[in-house]
């Protein structure tokens, strides 16, 4: 089996911080970074947490780079080719990342804090907010090796606070920004002659955003400039009467070439373009030079009227001339410039924050990001509707458990709901809001259709996945909080396991009665699991036993497997012949079922080591309170075990400064107590208590539950982040299988050629590349599919069952790749059957791209069903018609 997984997607996050790792106490104010389209404006780009989350609304699926920062995201920059994505922390660290490929090309350090960035439009600059000022480095160039990628241009001075707004002008000449002190500047990007840096300063509060207009000779004309109240002011920039060259003492201009000399003279010296005045037209003057002589004088005031809310974000498109606008109190509104009417004003909800937006390149499409709440939200503004609408668990999830075909993931979280998310695309498409009362502690399928959710609130409910509602409810004759969920394989009998008291509760899905009640256990019922070949059932318990359950006999465990410790998770595997047992002192104990004996155990302490906690009394090694797995699985086919247990970021340092160490303990200022007499609390002005009551939280990883897709391909774990899935899909690692010396790629190709594309075959799947693979079965006639097939080894048909599985989910050749299942199965079909434990990832890996290619093409041709109907009657009128004009 590979181990080559690398992270595909991060589901359930797709803007902001989770509170899990938010580093401003939850609130989610502030948080998260500014959105961003590619070039063509179908790509969104957004950031979670460290990650960079990548959205394609064509195509319907995200992605997530392989790259983490080293803290939450400020604020990143695309290059105009989509090549380059520049990524900043919050602590200023910066990743210069091929956006291609996913790969980091250098790390760099900011020594002031960077609010926003931008990439010039000609993409030889990178613009950043340092402090007071403005950085602008040369663009590195991603197709060659450089030692130093980022070389300082120039720093550009003149605001007294912090700048939180950059704007570029059309062709990279020209640099305005924004800061805190209720100004905006403008600067050239080289020295320009005769011109100086303008302030423009006519608001009462910060400005959060700066655009250029221009006019019909692509000529910056005007500017418009917001601010946090709504306000928003137009300036206009006219031809000065006076000329500032008449104050400076020249030489006289004999020569007519003298100004086309200075200019040549100040270019090459500030490393501007070098193109002289005299040689060029008006309409080659760059935007820099065409202000040379005007001066910015105010044209107009315009208010956003929102009561109580205040300006946080905007965006504008300088092609459609739309202006878009977000508040606080979750109110958008998109604005028509340079009149600054309203074309409409809606509300992504009552309590929400919008902390960014942006526009695409049509400016047809409007992305939201609000943090409160992790939502994400692209609006078309034309026809009113959303192109997307993801929003996470509220407060983190839970719980996950895959459907047995691997399509679908279900999720269940804090807040009491349900999320069912594709396993292709990473979307969720549909969400239970009033599921339970409180938090989903298990979830489960008892088939395709049908999925089961336990919660503290005492219900077991099922929920049908065709008509998206809940027909069953079951319930237990005294209230009690569930903690596990099982069903048995054929989908019957549902099993759930309590905390107070320590029963476990069977009941039969189809009529909803209570079954029977097992006792035995002396403390809470953590986890349950099914064998899957009969009906034994397995109970995992705080008490430091595990005991197996005969449902159809009776309520009396046939066996108990006790432990030296408390149980923390139990999975069987899915021949059913062993049990994985987790137990709080870190060990995996395996348990043979027939005879109830212990064959081995793994000790996964040192595998799983944390660090030490801000206010932990002990060391890191003298610490075992979180070294335990708390969730474990087999993959498919039973060959190997995946277990997810906690960790603590708090604790990256091992030692921690030892003038902090005192003899009671660590000496934290900042420690978390509920103890309102707080000595060493900050004292304030004033104030009779020193306590401000303000808290900070420290970052704790939490893996709730780990779960290996059916078809052995991809493997999801749950965290405080969301739900990370794992795949070997996008993995082309060469992994040759039973070589000899004839055998290589060329060899394949000219067996190709000459036509023997069995022989061909063979030797593909003997290299294991997909690429190679992919060639000779699309390069194979399909009248001879049946007699490749036969020359097919039963050592091969698995990895061919995968190629075809994995080829079949892209391609739009379906028939053809069915045929070559449909001979696979007809030519291999009895020793698949009698070898069926090793052909399971591949039987479902097949049975899930054959299931999503039907829903495609079932929706496909339900939306064109009648223009079908159309063509068929058209034909056959046609034929009806040469039949008469033969008759007669």
């Amino acid at each position: 089996m590979k181990f080559n997984y690398k992270l595909q997607r991060l589901c359930g996050a797709y803007y902001g911080n989770p509170s899990s790792t938010d580093t401003f106490g939850g609130n989610g104010k502030g948080n998260g970074s500014n959105l961003l389209y590619t070039s063509n404006g179908n790509v969104l780009i957004s950031s979670v947490s460290n990650r960079v989350q990548v959205l394609d609304l064509k195509l319907n699926t995200v992605r997530t780079l392989a790259v983490e920062a080293r803290s939450n995201i400020k604020c990143m920059a695309l290059s105009p080719n989509d090549t380059l994505l520049l990524v900043v922390d919050v602590n200023s660290y910066a990743m210069i990342i091929n956006f291609v490929r996913g790969v980091v090309l250098h790390r760099f350090k900011f020594k002031r804090k960077v609010r926003h960035a931008a990439f010039s439009p000609c993409g030889q600059y990178i613009a950043v907010t340092h402090g007071k000022h403005i950085q602008v480095w040369f663009a590195p160039n991603h197709m060659r090796k450089e030692f130093s990628p980022l070389v300082l241009h120039r720093t550009y001075t003149g605001q007294s606070s912090d700048v939180t707004r950059l704007e570029w002008s059309s062709d990279s000449s020209v640099i305005m920004g924004c800061s805190r002190d209720c100004t905006a500047r403008i600067w050239t990007l080289h020295t320009t002659r005769d011109y100086l840096p303008v302030t423009l300063s006519g608001h009462k509060t910060q400005i959060i955003g700066a655009y250029f207009g221009y006019d019909s000779q692509n000529r910056i004309e005007s500017c418009y400039t917001i601010s946090e109240d709504g306000a928003l002011v137009s300036w206009k920039a006219k031809l000065d009467v006076v000329s500032p060259m008449d104050d400076i003492d020249l030489p006289p201009t004999e020569s007519a070439d003298f100004d086309a000399q200075v200019d040549d003279a100040v270019d090459f010296f500030s490393g501007g373009s070098g193109r002289p005045i005299a040689a060029s037209s008006d309409k080659d003057l760059s935007q820099a030079k065409a202000l040379v002589g005007r001066r910015w004088r105010y044209e107009s005031r315009h208010y956003f009227n929102q009561q109580g809310a205040n300006v946080l974000v905007s965006s504008y498109n300088p092609a459609s001339q739309l202006l878009a606008i977000g508040f606080s109190s979750g109110v958008f509104g998109i604005y028509e410039m340079p009149s600054v009417s309203n074309i409409h004003t809606l509300s992504v909800g009552s309590r929400q924050h919008i902390s960014s937006c942006v526009l695409n390149n049509t400016g047809e499409w409007l992305a939201l990001g609000c943090p409160t709440s992790q939502q994400l939200l692209v609006w078309e503004w034309r026809s009113e509707t959303y192109i997307l609408k993801q929003r996470g668990h509220a407060y983190g999830m839970r719980c996950m458990a895959y459907s047995p075909d691997g399509i679908v993931v279900c999720t269940g979280g804090e807040d009491g709901k349900i999320k069912l998310w594709n396993a292709t695309s990473g979307f969720c498409y549909v969400t239970f809001e009033q599921s339970h009362q409180a938090p989903v502690s298990s979830v489960c399928f008892a088939n395709s259709s049908v999925v089961l959710s336990a919660s503290l609130d005492g219900t077991v409910r099922a929920h049908d996945l065709h008509r998206y509602r809940t027909f069953k409810t079951l319930t237990t004759p005294t209230p009690v909080q569930f903690l596990s969920l099982a069903v048995d394989p054929a989908g019957e009998i549902v099993t759930a396991g309590s905390m107070d008291p320590f029963h476990i509760y069977s009941w039969n899905l189809q009529t909803g009665k209570l079954l029977d009640v097992l006792t035995g256990h002396t403390g809470p019922v953590c986890d349950l699991a099914y064998q899957m070949s009969g009906g034994t059932l397995a109970s995992a318990s705080w008490d430091g036993s595990v005991k197996l359950w005969d449902l159809y006999k009776g309520n009396i465990p046939t066996e108990t497997l006790q432990h030296t410790s408390d149980v923390a998770c139990v999975s069987c595997r899915p021949d059913g012949k062993e049990i994985c047992v987790g137990t709080i002192n870190g060990l995996l104990s395996f348990w043979d079922v027939e005879n109830a004996k212990l064959k081995f155990e793994i000790d996964g302490r040192r595998d799983i080591t944390g660090g030490r906690k801000m206010n932990d009394r002990m060391a890191a090694d003298n610490n075992a309170s979180s070294r335990y797995f708390t969730s474990v699985c087999y993959s498919a086919d039973g060959s190997c075990i995946l277990a997810g247990g906690n960790s603590n970021l708090d604790g990256v340092l091992d030692e921690l400064n030892s003038k902090n160490m005192a003899d009671f303990g660590p000496i934290d200022d900042h420690a978390d107590s509920g103890d309102e007499t707080t000595y060493n609390a900050i004292r304030l002005p004033g104030a009779k208590r020193g306590d401000d009551g303000s808290r900070s939280s420290k970052v704790e990883v939490l893996t709730t539950q780990v779960c290996f897709s059916s078809t052995g391909r991809e493997w999801a774990t749950v965290s405080g982040e969301g739900l990370h899935v794992y795949s070997l899909d996008d993995d082309m690692i060469f992994d040759p299988i039973s070589l000899t010396e004839s055998v290589t790629p060329d060899a394949v190709v000219s067996k190709l050629a000459l036509g023997e594309h069995g022989l061909a075959l063979r030797m593909a799947l003997h290299l294991n590349e997909f690429t190679l693979v992919k060639q000779v079965l699309e390069e194979t006639p399909y009248e001879s599919i049946a007699l490749v097939v036969r020359g097919i080894g039963p050592d091969q048909l698995e990895r061919l069952l995968q190629f075809i599985a994995k080829i079949m989910d892209k391609s739009p050749h379906v028939e053809f790749y069915l045929q070559w299942s449909v001979e696979l199965l007809q030519t291999h079909g009895f020793h698949m059957d009698k070898h069926r434990g090793s052909f399971m990832r591949a039987f479902r890996s097949m049975h899930k791209s054959v299931q999503t290619r039907h829903d495609e093409l079932k929706t496909i041709c339900n939306d064109n069903r009648y223009t079908l109907d159309f063509v068929g009657d058209q034909a056959r009128l046609v034929e009806e018609s040469q039949i008469m004009e033969t008759d007669e």
